[in-house]
């Protein structure tokens, strides 16, 4: 498994942007902007098992490239993660907040 598919396997928060008031980016964000302009089938398997074994975190940027890649496939990702009840920290900009995997996928499927 490459480095960037590690990191998101390890991800404590989502974050697709820069955070807080200095808009860092952080690593999690750098490794999946790295996988997302490289997207290609031989990442599928890897992304899928994400979907098993990340935490929940890396569970939504496994998703979230999938569902870049073919759309059909990231509809399948969020359903299976939408009776996930695990805590997903997000940020969007400085604004930190908390909220359930399932939640958030559901926010995906609608």
């Amino acid at each position: 498994m490459n480095d960037n598919l590690k990191v998101l396997e390890k991800a404590d928060v989502v974050a697709f942007g820069g955070v807080g008031f200095a808009g860092q980016v952080l690593p999690v964000t750098r490794a999946y902007d790295e996988l997302a302009g490289h997207l290609t089938a031989d990442l599928w398997p890897d992304l899928d098992r994400l979907l098993d074994r990340a935490t929940a975190a890396g569970k939504v940027y496994a998703a979230t490239l999938l569902d870049r890649f073919d759309p059909v496939a990231g509809r399948a990702a969020w359903q299976r993660l939408a009776a996930d009840r695990s805590p997903v920290d997000t940020f969007t900009g400085c604004v930190r907040d908390r909220t359930s995997l399932a939640a958030y996928a559901k926010a995906r499927t609608t």
